[in-house]
């Protein structure tokens, strides 16, 4: 990896991100001019619900698009081989309005059952709301992932967890739990299947002076939280709690919209984790 110039040694870059620009160095520095106030974090955690909550209030399910890429990332998704026969469980952590789950259920993605929870109620309505929705295939609960024995409504070890674009969500101070929670829940050679916001990203560098939190933790404009990893830490994380690591690297993307004019390069962390 290349060094990196003297103007933004306090930025170290990684294999996806070797080297910020001038401007970008810029603007994380001005980011820490004016960080949001102890009391206000404090708010913006005791808050988390109602902000998602309001959130899933004003954009109802029209927000995220239906995640149809999924199953072309993660092939663990998908019925193969000698597991063709064996009944599966799969648990969705932050399901939203079920913008995976439903699609895997159009995919015939084969889960004998699946448990889908969000820390918003209003999410869970819209998920149960939708006309795919079976309540002998499905179950959808509200839960904080943060919370002690949180999984109380899931009722046997699942084979596959998806973690996607929501560890970001939670209070640094929490990834462990969530993950440790996970870990309770995970059968023996079980997987957990993880994505999310990778360090450098364009959303973090965007990020306008009175809005950041900690280090790579922000605030955005409704009130919901954003945080930005390296594979170090997500490999660290996991394997801190007992898991195995399968794959984790940065995963290169471009957000692209022709009628905005809008076309920018996108950093993920994406990784596989499995109970041994």
């Amino acid at each position: 990896m290349e060094e990196p110039k003297e103007e933004s040694a306090a930025f170290v870059g990684h294999v996806a991100k070797q080297q910020l620009s001038a401007d970008e160095v810029a603007r994380m520095r001005a980011q820490d001019t004016r960080l949001i106030s102890e009391f206000r974090a404090m708010q913006l955690e005791k808050n988390a619900q109602k902000h998602w909550d309001l959130f899933y209030k004003r954009n109802e399910v029209r927000f995220f698009k239906d995640r149809h890429w999924t199953t072309r990332e993660f092939e663990e998704l998908l019925r193969s081989g000698d597991d063709s026969k064996k009944p599966r469980r799969l648990l969705e952590v932050g399901c939203g309005v079920g913008n995976l789950m439903y699609p895997l259920l159009e995919d015939d993605a084969a889960f004998e059952q699946i448990y889908a929870c969000d820390l918003s109620p209003r999410a869970i309505e819209f998920v149960k709301s939708n006309k795919l929705y079976d309540p002998n295939k499905v179950k959808a609960f509200q839960c904080d992932v943060t919370d002690e024995n949180c999984f109380r409504d899931v009722d046997c070890l699942v084979d596959v967890t998806t973690l996607v674009f929501v560890l970001s969500t939670i209070h640094p101070k929490k990834f462990h739990k969530v993950i440790s929670n996970i870990w309770q829940v995970t059968s023996m050679n079980g997987i957990v299947l993880f994505r999310d916001y990778g360090r450098y990203d364009m959303a973090q560098l965007r990020f306008k002076p009175g809005h950041k939190i900690s280090e790579n933790f922000y605030m955005r404009q409704d009130g919901t939280r954003s945080y930005y990893f390296t594979t170090e830490e997500i490999r660290s994380l996991f394997e801190s709690i007992g898991f195995r690591t399968v794959d984790c690297s940065y995963i290169q993307r471009r957000t692209v919209n022709l009628k905005e004019g809008i076309d920018v390069p996108r950093i993920f962390v994406q990784a596989k984790f499995t109970k041994t």
